[in-house]
């Protein structure tokens, strides 16, 4: 049985709250302190500087929740230190300073990076249906939803492509869009402002095909809804529902189904518990009680497999090389967009 695994983060904003918080509910991880440059009331201890937290806390990885300028710097050091990392997305602002990074710590095998899409229950559940074979082959992916390297992230993962090269166009569009809410809320009154819309088109090398579709504030904005579609060789998922090839002259239609406690009688309270498809379960909540939303879930599943990682009984929950990657592909949607033009994504190191 694996015993505690402990670990400390720097920064301390509305990010860096979703991992000691989380943390608190979580058998066999622990937060042993935030370094903070400003004091702070926290609910774990609260170092000013790096120097004093891993010298107190001793913590077996660190988290890196900061601003994009700061994160490759404190990497660089953390692995220079020993110590494994798990950094916020992206590892590094732009592509120098990927290039820059993986050239310092590459190597090291002490770095992963805090990509948790894949580990939301919904998309969790789409990629074990697509692996599954339901709808054949995986051939393209569509994502309308989140933006730049999770967007890369989701269309990678469901494809199962690699860290190859890839062709990228894409194209921008405004267009007046009521903001009703934002991260901190309602807005009063509600606005309609100019909104872009980034649409790309990204052809991996030896097949695979990726859309990418992002509007501004499309996380919060539920105006906008969240689209998603798999297309395999024997049939397609759109969102929630399959359609397949399941025999001679028999095309049917299925839906993923998500079995959400807590309506009308059913008094367990409010909960995600399974998402099936059929008599299939594609995926179970691991924290039934906590009544955490997708996003909770998602980075208490990201804490638990870092920790193994950590702790040797587990596989690396998302490498760098990966982490990298997305965001270079992500760098080459806008550069596409601001051209009109291909931007090719070559080979490059970390492939």
């Amino acid at each position: 049985m694996r015993g505690v695994t402990t670990f400390a983060i720097v920064g301390s904003g509305w990010r860096a709250e979703y991992f000691w918080r989380l943390a608190a509910a979580l058998d066999g991880v622990t937060c042993v302190g935030v370094v903070s440059r400003r004091p702070r009331d926290l609910p774990v201890p609260v170092y000013p500087s790096l120097d004093e937290c891993l010298a107190g806390a001793r913590p077996d990885f660190v988290v890196t929740a900061v601003p994009w300028s700061v994160t490759p710097g404190l990497v660089v050091d953390l692995v220079g230190r020993g110590v494994p990392v798990l950094a916020e997305t992206p590892p590094a602002p732009d592509l120098a300073g990927l290039r820059e990074l993986w050239a310092k710590v590459g190597g090291s095998g002490l770095v992963q990076v805090a990509e948790q899409y894949t580990r939301m229950p919904a998309h969790a559940a789409r990629i074990a249906l697509v692996r599954s074979g339901a709808v054949g082959d995986p051939t393209r992916v569509d994502v309308s939803s989140t933006h730049q390297y999770h967007a890369v992230s989701l269309i990678r993962t469901l494809l199962g492509v690699g860290r190859g090269p890839a062709r990228v166009r894409a194209v921008r569009t405004t267009a007046p869009l009521a903001d009703p809410i934002q991260r901190d809320g309602w807005a009063d009154p509600v606005e309609v402002k100019r909104a872009t819309t980034t649409i790309a088109t990204i052809e991996f090398d030896g097949g695979g095909f990726g859309v990418y579709d992002f509007t501004d504030n499309q996380w919060h904005n539920q105006l906008l809804t969240r689209r998603l579609l798999v297309r395999g060789t024997s049939g397609e998922l759109r969102d929630h529902e399959v359609v397949r090839l399941a025999g001679e002259r028999t095309i049917v239609r299925s839906e993923v189904v998500r079995r959400q406690t807590g309506y009308d009688l059913d008094l367990d309270g409010f909960d995600t518990d399974h998402i099936t498809f059929g008599d299939e379960v594609l995926y179970r909540n691991p924290y039934q009680g906590q009544r955490w939303n997708d996003e909770e879930i998602a980075i208490a599943t990201l804490l638990e497999d870092t920790a193994a990682w950590v702790a040797d009984s587990g596989p690396e929950p998302y490498p760098l090389a990966d982490g990298v990657h997305d965001h270079r592909v992500a760098l080459a949607i806008g550069d596409a967009a601001d051209s009109d033009a291909p931007v090719d994504v070559g080979d490059e190191p970390w492939r």
